[in-house]
């Protein structure tokens, strides 16, 4: 008498891999939508926590099917694997985030200068949502960021503001910061639709004289957004307000970089801060120091100290 031996099914390796690639598919759509889509960065974090959690929950399922796997041989272990496998990328995404958030101090935002930091331009005021505990930044929180982040200072650059200006616009495009309002007071910066010093003009005689009329006034200054009323530039002094996006979860941060120009020399400042969340996970720092970074690459041989 042949006697056939009949495997067992283990029902939670197969429950496990239904609820992780749910996980999965939560957790795909949402980065999407936040990133391409008008999904806003409070919902964001809130399902991506939701799908973690239903990823965390498949854990145990999955490891109940590869014990019984390895005791009884029962089918599931290829799907308690894959179960693990789609788990992880929620999982290990927001322990990424959950390492900085318990090593890294609590700060929404980080300057370069720390006593006079540089004035948002247009006021970043944005619903928290259910994120709370957002206040202003205080001098503890100053002297922390020194103590976390003590190479994050300013530039001084020898030459004048213009060139500086170019620099930091290349570095702005490269690190993918979008420039969206500036202010001055005092500086004359070259216009785009000026007419080059040794442009050629002909001159046409008019037939008949024609009647004076009033000179018009001053050309505004190009203004790409409302300016926030309470904040004036000083004379010498000229305000960018740009946003930035980390690359691959698309999270905003504010970002004004002021230049100062002092006889033969140009100061360049960084303000940082992060839309939304009473913690900006060190990101705001690495924005600043990339920018940075790109800068002195841009300006190479005329760095002051």
């Amino acid at each position: 008498m042949t006697v056939r031996y009949v495997r067992p099914i283990s029902h939670s390796a197969y429950a496990a891999r239904r609820i992780a690639s749910g996980a999965l598919v939560l957790f795909v759509l949402t980065t999407l939508g936040h990133r391409f889509g008008p999904l806003r960065t409070p919902d964001f974090l809130a399902l991506i926590l939701l799908a973690a959690a239903i990823a965390a929950a498949s854990v145990p399922l999955a490891m109940v099917g590869l014990v019984r796997l390895w005791q009884k041989g029962a089918e599931g272990g290829l799907a308690s694997a894959k179960a693990l496998v789609y788990a992880a990328v929620p999982l290990a995404v927001v322990f990424a985030g959950a390492v900085p958030y318990m090593t890294r101090p609590a700060l929404h935002e980080v300057s370069t200068d720390t006593e006079e930091p540089p004035a948002f331009l247009v006021d970043p005021d944005y619903d928290q949502e259910w994120l709370s505990g957002r206040n202003a930044v205080t001098l503890a929180e100053r002297r922390a960021q020194t103590r976390a982040y003590p190479g994050l200072t300013g530039r001084r650059y020898e030459g004048a503001l213009d060139r500086v200006l170019e620099g930091v616009e290349a570095a702005a495009f490269s690190s993918r910061v979008t420039l969206e309002a500036r202010q001055a007071e005092g500086l004359v910066l070259p216009e785009d639709d000026e007419e080059p010093a040794d442009a050629e003009v002909t001159l046409v005689l008019p037939q008949a004289v024609p009647v004076p009329v009033p000179r018009p006034g001053p050309r505004p200054p190009r203004q790409e957004t409302v300016l926030n009323e309470e904040v004036l530039a000083p004379a010498g002094e000229l305000l960018i307000q740009g946003e930035a996006r980390t690359l691959l979860f698309g999270l905003p941060f504010d970002i004004v970089i002021r230049l100062r120009e002092d006889e033969e020399t140009t100061s360049v400042d960084v303000r940082v801060a992060s839309r939304y969340g009473a913690h900006d996970l060190g990101l705001s720092a690495e924005i600043a120091e990339d920018f940075l970074d790109r800068l002195d690459a841009e300006l190479l041989g005329i760095a002051g100290s």
